[in-house]
């Protein structure tokens, strides 16, 4: 164990001793439980993160995609025949 030391609001350090005595648990039990539980959490996007990255999305559904809507449909058939037939190495 490493042995710590902490300053907290007086507020923080209420809702603390009232967690702790709601829960019948040390007040280091809980701040242990609040650590990983934010610790958890940390790996998920922000909200400015997860909006910088729909926009980034969004621009990229605009953009004008290669080839016609022909070749799309004649790569779609060869893959269903494909399918139904089959891969091997090197066959066409």
């Amino acid at each position: 164990m490493v042995k710590m030391t902490f300053n907290f609001s007086e507020e923080t350090a209420a809702h603390l001793k009232e967690a702790a005595w709601r829960l019948k648990k040390t007040k280091t039990d809980i701040v242990r439980e609040g650590i990983v539980q934010v610790y958890k959490k940390s790996d998920k996007m922000s909200d400015e993160e997860r909006a910088r990255k729909i926009a980034i999305l969004k621009e990229y559904a605009k953009q004008k995609l290669p080839g016609t809507r022909g070749d799309a449909e004649r790569e779609i058939q060869e893959i269903r025949e494909s399918r139904r037939t089959g891969w091997r190495p090197g066959a066409r």
